[in-house]
């Protein structure tokens, strides 16, 4: 199997419908360990989810604007396991003035909250797992591609792209040690943290008219699943620094299909 005796954390399970769930369920079924984290009153859901998920399923407690957390968090580590070798970055947040077409107004407060969640965090996770990386391993984090500005997105999109930038900074420290760092930037996707972002629904409904491959946000959570699985696993061995796309193809192509008015076509060739 894929994933057979690699040993992962997994943050930003929640609910089944989470991205981070899907991910947790293919590394299971391909013969992973599972650690989960969650904090506060959500790591219920998270416990919950984790039952779901396998029996016995543990979850360590984790808030990623905690510094005290993350010692903690290697310390738990070492006590259940000798080793990690990989670890699921599936951590964003904007409070709502960050987000809806509110970018000049949006005061510091907010975009340091986001910032700090949704872009350092990864850092700070991945320098709490970094000493029982002793053999390698993969570190992938959940993106949406920010290298152009969208509708609606605001400060989340500067963090996302902030993240993005993050991803090649770890890479080129830790690759020394043998540790890959990637993003894997999906399509929209119908998840809990997407609701709270205001015009998603529009968002949506136009990406599979541009994806030449198509794309559904409902559907296509496993698709995205198993390619999360594939950068944790040991099949792409010198890919790092990376952001891969898992969204039909959109990112590849300019604009959605159009058919040109009959006055714009060509004239026929004279004899045709």
């Amino acid at each position: 199997m894929l994933l057979q005796g690699k040993k992962l954390l997994i943050t930003g399970v929640l609910t089944p419908q989470s991205l981070a769930y899907g991910i947790a369920e293919h590394a299971l079924a391909q013969g992973a360990e599972v650690l989960l984290t969650g904090f506060g009153r959500a790591r219920s859901l998270t416990e919950r989810s984790a039952r779901r998920l396998k029996p016995g399923l543990d979850v360590l407690e984790l808030d990623v604007t905690n510094p005290a957390h993350f010692p903690a968090l290697t310390d738990a580590l070492r006590q259940r396991w000798d080793r990690v070798d990989g670890v699921l970055h599936s951590i964003a947040f904007a409070p709502e003035d960050a987000l809806g077409g509110n970018f000049l107004n949006t005061p510091w407060e907010s975009v340091q909250t986001a910032f700090r969640i949704s872009a350092f965090s990864l850092k700070e996770l991945s320098v709490a797992c970094l000493p029982l990386m002793t053999q390698g391993g993969s570190i992938v984090t959940l993106d949406f591609d920010n290298r152009v500005a969208w509708p609606i997105y605001d400060w989340m999109g500067v963090c996302k792209a902030a993240l993005e930038a993050t991803v090649r900074y770890l890479a080129r420290d830790l690759g020394p040690r043998g540790i890959r760092v990637n993003a894997l930037a999906a399509g929209p996707l119908s998840t809990i943290a997407a609701k709270g972002i205001p015009g998603f629904k529009a968002l949506e409904r136009g990406w599979g008219t541009q994806a030449p491959l198509g794309w559904s946000a409902k559907d296509s959570h496993d698709l995205v699943a198993r390619t999360a699985c594939a950068l944790l696993s040991d099949w792409l061995p010198s890919t790092t620094g990376e952001m891969i796309h898992v969204d039909g193809g959109y990112h590849a192509i300019g604009a959605p299909p159009v058919t040109p008015d009959a006055d714009e076509l060509p004239p026929k060739p004279a004899g045709e």
